[in-house]
C-alpha cells in the first residue's frame, strides 16, 4: 500500500491540463497484451483464476466435437500440426472489442495436447457401409473418406506448388528492371506470398459455403449432444469452429501450404542475405566491408519487416472485405473441383517432367534452350519441395510449441541445399544441361522446400519471447550454413563465383 500511496502522491506532483488526455502517443500501449495473457482488456485487467483456464479448454473442446461433427472431410489429426493452418490468426480482435481473448501458438498446442489425451476424445464411427469415397457416420452424413482426403490434399499441393514457383519466377523477373529501388529479387514474392498468406487465414466468407449443409434430421426435436453444443456457442466461438472447419478444407491447405509456402521462400531470403554481405547482388558497386555490413542489415530487416506488414495488411483486408467477400460453391469444390484437381496435379507434373527431358525450344546450342533452364526444371521440382515440408511439418511441429521443428528443420536443410547447388552451378563442372538443372534444384526444390509466409504467420503468433527466439536461431543458422558453405567459394583461392553457363531467365 506504502508503494501505491507514493505512486499516488507523485501523480500529484503535476497539475496537467485535461487537454493533455487528447494525446494520442500516450493514449493506448502499442502493445496491449504486455503480459501475453490468455484475455486481456484495454481498461480493467482481468483477475487470473484457475476456471479461466478450465473454461478454456471446455470451449476449445466444444469447438473440436463442433468441428469434427459437421466436416464433411475425414482429416487427419496430425493436419492441425501445420502452423498455416492453425485456429490462431494474425488479428484476434477483428472487430476491436475493450474485451477479448489473446491466444498463442503454445497456449493453443498445450490445449490441444490437454484435449487429445486418451479417453478424452474419439471420433464416433460406424460400420454403416457407405458409396466408394466416403463413409457413413452415426448421424447419417455422407463424409469422404480419409484416404480420399489425403489424395484431394496431395493433389492440391503439387498442383499448387507449380503455380506458386511460376508466380515466383514471374514476379522477380517483373520486379527486375533498370534502376529498381530493391535489387535483391526475393523481397516481392515473400512480400506477395505473406500477404495472400494473412488474407487466406483471416478471411470468414470465402469457403463459407463450402461447410456441409445440415442433415434432414436437424429438423427433429430431438438433438444429438454435438448438436446440443453448437447451438449453445457464443458467436466468438462460433467464428472459431468456422476457422477451424474452414482449415479441413484440402482446397485451402492446398493454398496456404502449398501456394503461399512455394510462392515464398527463406532459402532465398537467406542467400540474398549473404550475397549482401559478399556484394554479388545485381547492380551494385565494389564497397568496404562496413558498407556490406549495412547492406546484410538492409536484407533482413526489409525482408522481415515487409513480410510481417504483409501477413496483416492482408489479414486486415480480408476483414475489410468480409461484406463484399463471395463464397465458393460448396458443390464445386466437393463435387468437381476436389475430383478434377488429382488427374490435373499428377498430369501437369508429369508434363513438367516430359519437358525437361524434351525441351519445346531444343536446338543444336543448349544454351539457347532457356525454357528448361527458367521454368521447367523447377517445376519438376517443385512438388518434391512441397510434400517434403508438409510431411515435416505433421510429424514435427507438435514436438516443440514454443519452436516449430518442421518449420525450422525444412528452411534449414533448404537453405543448406541452395548453397551448396549454388555453388556447383558457378564452377565450371557440369556443363549447360548441369547448370540448369542445378537452377531448377533452387528455384524450384529449395524454393517449395522453404517457406517465409509460414515462418511469419509463426512469428505473429507465438509468444514475443519465443518468436525473437525462433526468428534469431532461424536467420543465425542459415547464414551461418551459407557462410559456410558458398563463402569457402567466394573468398577462396579461385577468387570469387564464376559466371553461370546456362541460360536461367526468360
Amino acid at each position: 500500500m506504502a508503494q501505491i500511496t507514493g505512486i499516488d502522491n507523485l501523480q500529484e506532483e503535476y497539475d496537467a491540463p485535461e487537454s493533455y488526455r487528447n494525446l494520442d502517443d500516450a493514449a493506448v500501449p502499442p502493445l496491449h497484451g504486455v503480459e501475453e495473457e490468455a484475455h486481456w482488456a484495454t481498461a480493467p485487467v482481468l483477475q487470473r483464476s484457475q476456471s479461466r483456464a478450465a473454461s478454456q479448454r471446455e470451449a476449445r473442446n466444444v469447438r473440436r466435437h463442433s468441428t469434427r461433427s459437421q466436416a464433411d472431410y475425414d482429416v487427419p489429426d496430425t493436419y492441425t500440426n501445420l502452423n498455416e493452418v492453425t485456429e490462431v490468426p494474425p488479428v484476434q480482435n477483428p472487430d476491436e472489442e475493450p474485451i477479448h481473448r489473446y491466444e498463442s501458438l503454445e497456449h493453443v498446442r498445450a490445449l490441444d495436447r490437454e484435449i487429445s489425451q486418451p479417453g478424452r476424445f474419439r471420433r464416433r464411427e460406424s460400420v454403416v457401409p457407405g458409396p466408394p469415397g466416403a463413409k457413413r457416420e452415426e448421424d447419417g452424413k455422407a463424409r469422404v473418406s480419409r484416404l480420399a482426403t489425403q489424395t484431394y490434399t496431395v493433389s492440391y499441393l503439387i498442383l499448387f506448388s507449380m503455380l506458386g514457383t511460376l508466380a515466383r519466377l514471374g514476379l522477380q523477373a517483373l520486379t527486375a528492371y533498370p534502376g529498381m529501388p530493391v535489387i535483391f529479387p526475393s523481397i516481392w514474392p515473400n512480400f506477395a506470398g505473406s500477404f495472400i498468406m494473412g488474407f487466406l487465414t483471416e478471411d470468414r466468407m470465402l469457403f463459407r459455403s463450402a461447410i456441409p449443409p445440415a442433415s434432414p434430421q436437424d429438423n427433429t426435436p430431438s438433438r444429438s449432444g454435438d448438436e446440443e453444443r453448437n447451438a449453445n456457442l457464443d458467436p466468438e466461438a462460433a467464428k472459431k469452429v468456422h476457422a477451424a472447419l474452414k482449415k479441413t478444407i484440402p482446397l485451402y491447405i492446398g493454398l496456404a501450404t502449398g501456394f503461399c509456402g512455394s510462392f515464398t521462400s527463406f532459402s532465398s531470403f537467406i542467400r540474398d542475405l549473404f550475397l549482401s554481405l559478399s556484394n554479388d547482388l545485381p547492380l551494385t558497386a565494389p564497397r568496404n566491408g562496413g558498407y556490406s555490413l549495412a547492406a546484410v542489415l538492409a536484407v533482413l530487416l526489409t525482408t522481415v519487416t515487409a513480410s510481417l506488414s504483409a501477413l496483416f495488411i492482408g489479414a486486415h483486408l480480408a476483414i475489410a472485405l468480409e461484406p463484399f467477400t463471395p463464397s465458393l460453391p460448396y458443390l464445386f469444390i466437393r463435387k468437381v473441383l476436389d475430383r478434377v484437381a488429382v488427374p490435373i496435379a499428377f498430369c501437369v507434373w508429369l508434363a513438367a517432367v516430359l519437358l525437361c527431358i524434351f525441351p519445346p525450344d531444343r536446338s543444336s546450342d543448349p544454351t539457347q534452350e532457356s525454357w528448361r533452364g527458367a521454368a521447367t526444371f523447377a517445376l519438376a521440382f517443385a512438388p518434391l519441395g512441397c510434400l517434403i515440408r508438409f510431411y515435416a511439418s505433421l510429424r514435427l511441429n507438435s514436438r516443440l510449441a514454443s519452436f516449430p521443428l518442421g518449420t525450422f528443420a525444412v528452411n534449414i536443410s533448404g537453405t543448406a541445399i541452395l548453397g551448396m547447388a549454388w555453388d556447383l552451378a558457378h564452377v565450371p563442372l557440369g556443363g549447360v544441361v548441369g547448370c540448369q538443372v542445378l537452377q531448377g534444384v533452387e528455384d524450384g526444390f529449395c524454393g517449395c522446400l522453404t517457406t517465409v509466409s509460414t515462418w511469419v504467420a509463426e512469428l505473429a503468433t507465438l509468444r514475443r519471447r519465443n518468436a525473437y527466439i525462433y526468428g534469431g536461431v532461424s536467420v543465425t543458422v542459415g547464414f551461418g550454413l551459407l557462410v559456410a558453405i558458398m563463402g569457402g567459394l567466394r573468398w577462396g583461392s579461385e577468387g570469387g563465383f564464376a559466371t553461370l553457363e546456362c541460360i536461367h531467365s526468360l
